[in-house]
């Protein structure tokens, strides 16, 4: 069936997304289903809620993968890699614009009040997008409300997303609506999806580097490989493994860098992992901003391509398409609950309480209103706020 959508459509859309898609995984790919299943009607329910699937059952992060994932539906590995840099490129460019300023003025004193402002209203957004989600792939159905609620539940108690809450969704739907005839039937059995992650003690990195270090830059690479490849779900689960090794470990930044990191990846538009192009300019200048973007982004990519086709292939199967429900079901209720968590670090006031509440307010009343102008007024208002209430 050819598509109704040319391969220079779908990196230009994907361009786009990456230099205006605001608030961070769950609103990106809120984003995306909207725009292409909903309104320009590119991809199909069924291929999205696979992509969806893959996405949070593989390591990496989420937007960026089932980014990746749709630019390979139509057009295969060549659109999944277009789809794929078209996404990433914008925000990588403008973290290191912004890496380059905190280098050279010696920190960025005004990102503390613009992150004030604009973490209040990217709850907003993420919420609206939850909610989408939520009534469009779950609906009526109690089996998968149960799987949400307890997904979301288990997101907000732990703070972070489990490969295990995904796959035990799935199956549970798998053996209530289309069980095996046969345990082990005659051609192989059902599929199953593992993964080996043998992490290595990295040495302690002399410091950061003004010139190229390739001692810095191979130990860049392989932590952040690391991160990219034994890291489940969004933010959520890579900000504190990229604190541990970043802060702790080799001591590459202090804490507050680290929250300013954090900041720059929540204030700019496309993947929040892109934080570790940030990370990797303070540590090592553009060499590192580079390896460090690479070595997070390869395994996504290649955790998304090699398994693709076989989604592709019998993604229609009645088995395949049970256990597809479950995980999504699993996947928003986790989006669900990422809500609450990020929700308690950001809305710490009365006054982030007014910016959340105007945020849903506009985004419920005026339809076509875009997110980054809601994202450029909250900065604004966390530069005026922020002072005042700090004071």
């Amino acid at each position: 069936m050819t598509p109704g959508y040319s391969l220079r459509q779908m990196a230009q859309y994907m361009l786009k997304l990456g230099t205006i898609g605001f608030g961070g995984p769950v609103a990106l790919v809120g984003y995306m289903r909207r725009d292409l299943v909903e309104e320009r009607k590119w991809i199909s329910e069924s291929d999205y809620k696979e992509g969806l699937t893959l996405s949070q059952l593989m390591p990496g992060p989420l937007a960026a993968q089932l980014g990746i994932y749709l630019g390979f539906v139509h057009y295969g590995v060549l659109g999944a890699t277009l789809a794929g840099v078209a996404f990433v490129l914008p925000s990588f460019l403008m973290v290191i614009a912004i890496g380059a300023a905190y280098v050279a003025y010696g920190g960025l004193t005004w990102m503390q009040a613009v992150f004030y402002g604009v973490g209040a209203a990217v709850i907003g957004i993420i919420a609206i997008s939850a909610y989408k989600l939520t009534t469009k792939s779950i609906g009526k159905d109690k089996l998968l409300w149960a799987i949400y609620l307890v997904a979301a539940a288990v997101t907000i108690v732990a703070e972070s997303e489990s490969v295990w809450v995904f796959l035990v969704a799935g199956l549970l739907v798998w053996l209530i609506r289309a069980p095996p005839k046969r345990w082990l039937p005659k051609g192989g059995g059902a599929p199953l999806i593992g993964f080996a992650a043998a992490s290595e003690n990295l040495p302690v990195a002399a410091g950061a580097a003004s010139t190229i270090d390739w001692h810095v830059l191979a130990q860049i690479g392989i932590f952040f490989a690391e991160a990219g490849a034994f890291v489940f779900g969004s933010g959520l689960a890579i900000v504190p493994f990229l604190y541990g090794g970043v802060v702790s470990q080799h001591q590459w930044l202090t804490e507050r860098q680290f929250v300013d990191a954090v900041a720059v990846a929540m204030i700019t538009p496309g993947p929040v992992v892109i934080t570790v192009g940030f990370i990797g300019y303070l540590v090592a200048g553009f060499p590192g901003a580079t390896v460090a973007a690479l070595a997070t982004f390869l395994p996504c990519y290649l955790f998304t391509i090699i398994p693709a086709p076989y989604f592709r292939k019998h993604g229609k199967k009645p088995a395949i398409v049970a256990f597809v429900d479950g995980c999504t079901a699993a996947a928003i209720g986790t989006i669900a609950g990422a809500v609450v968590v990020l929700g308690k670090r950001s809305i710490t006031d009365a006054a982030t309480v007014a910016i959340l509440a105007v945020t849903l307010l506009l985004l419920w009343k005026v339809k076509k209103l875009p997110e980054p102008a809601i994202v450029a007024l909250a900065a604004v208002a966390g530069l005026v706020i922020y002072p005042l209430v700090r004071a």
